[in-house]
């Protein structure tokens, strides 16, 4: 082996070393942290608040803003613990902890506080136990005498939550992270019902939401399939089985047709990755079942698209333009991270075609690597964690990595199939490993 090769080949031995260690970074669903649902109702001079929470976080004072991961809190092994219990013996250890809980959940009408008092708490089974088991507490109050608007105050450190308003005709729907207070919220309702256009407007940033940057696990199955191949014919033949697969389970989700344990769904979601990850490793182009098995991976993620959307609820009288929004929302959250992508191994496609020069190309990959590497620790910080769910290296330095890829990759243009060498395959195996990794996790750990 010739000292340039042995160069080439440790680099790419660090290239995929450092994109599987990046992506290991990534929290994965099954420590997935999940947004409190309350649902208020005001009916007789009473004001009912349900909350549909993960009651373990709570008591064990985990700090939820901006957390994606239980296993990265400080008392993560008291979480654990909690999430082991029966249900007898949460629910009592809630309602011991209620009363240090309940100070950060204030409702207000006008400036005067409604005391809220505990009045049932239900915990399910453990079932699963990495995954998160929702509780449900009824908390009631008396509303005072001519209030016609609520407040709700949401505790620092609580995390998300979604507030939807029930029993009125047009209800309020809002979403407050840890620390905030939501909007007045008369007790009628908020007047007009929005029209179609408004409610399909308002659901496609949630659909997008799930992909950038919520949505990792659907991130890497994405790219799993970008990875394949250089030519456009048999990422759009994927794409189509995909989408037409997961528009299919998220309606039926969504309707409450279908309903499948996460128990199940999230281990086969990492198994999805690992297999086309894998397949990209041995395969030289679109095998004739790829497709189809694609739409068998694609009903899986439309659950898992399902049970966030399920989360959110979906209007009366507007399903199907919120469902159709959020899909959409979805779709162009996909085909962002294809564009990301693909703008970044374009040049170094051209270069493996003998469509553009090497020069250009090695100079502009060095420089976007280290304009990665720069930002990775420019923008790292508590501010960017709490908004995309991680810090800036682990979005960065993956990034940095299949820049480094596409150096390889056109500084040895001269091997056959440089950029399939340097690029989609160490791509590939770093997919496949966190796909591995969280398929284990999900289902042993």
């Amino acid at each position: 082996m010739t000292r340039v090769n042995f160069i080439a080949v440790k680099l790419m031995q660090w290239l995929c070393l450092s994109m599987l260690l990046s992506l290991l970074a990534l929290p994965a669903r099954a420590h997935e942290v999940q947004p409190t649902i309350a649902d208020l109702e005001t009916a007789g001079g009473t004001v009912t608040l349900s909350l549909r929470m993960n009651a373990e976080a709570f008591v064990a004072g985990l700090d939820l803003d901006g957390l994606e991961d239980t296993n990265a809190a400080e008392n993560a092994d008291d979480y654990d613990a909690l999430r082991a219990l029966s249900p007898d013996d949460m629910a009592q250890r809630l309602q011991d902890a209620w009363p240090q809980i309940g100070q950060g959940i204030t409702l207000r009408a006008g400036q005067a506080p409604v005391p809220l008092i505990l009045e049932d708490v239900q915990v399910e089974a453990p079932g699963y136990i990495e995954l998160p088991r929702p509780s449900q507490v009824v908390l009631r109050g008396d509303l005072p005498a001519g209030a016609s608007a609520l407040a709700l105050e949401w505790g620092q450190g609580y995390g998300a939550l979604i507030l939807r308003q029930q029993g009125v005709d047009e209800p309020f729907t809002g979403y407050l992270n840890g620390g905030e207070t939501s909007p007045p919220i008369p007790l009628t309702g908020q007047g007009a019902p929005k029209s179609g256009l408004a409610v399909f407007a308002e659901y496609i940033p949630v659909g997008f939401d799930h992909i950038l940057p919520k949505g990792l696990d659907h991130i890497l199955f994405v790219l799993g399939l970008f990875f394949l191949s250089t030519h456009l014919r048999p990422l759009v033949w994927q794409i189509t089985a995909f989408t037409a697969a997961h528009t299919v389970t998220l309606a039926l989700g969504a309707l409450g047709w279908v309903n499948i344990s996460g128990a199940i769904v999230e281990p086969l979601i990492a198994a999805s990755i690992v297999y086309v990850a894998v397949e990209n490793i041995w395969a030289r182009g679109l095998n004739p079942w790829r497709p189809a098995v694609i739409f068998g991976f694609g009903l899986l993620h439309g659950l898992g698209f399902a049970s966030v959307l399920g989360e959110f609820g979906l209007p009366d009288g507007q399903f199907v333009p919120a469902l159709i929004g959020f899909n959409i929302g979805v779709e162009i959250g996909q085909l962002t991270v294809i564009a990301i992508a693909f703008a970044i191994v374009a040049l170094a496609q051209r270069v493996d075609r003998g469509e553009a020069d090497l020069r250009p190309a090695q100079v502009g990959y060095g420089l976007a690597m280290l304009g990665f590497v720069a930002l990775s620790f420019a923008l790292d910080g508590p501010g960017f964690a709490a908004y995309m769910g991680a810090g800036a290296p682990v979005f960065f330095w993956p990034l940095a990595a299949l820049c480094l890829g596409c150096v390889l990759a056109v500084t040895f243009v001269d091997q056959l199939e440089s950029y399939r060498r340097f690029v989609a395959i160490p791509a590939s195996v770093a997919i496949a490993a966190v796909g591995g990794f969280w398929f284990v996790e999900r289902v042993f750990l």
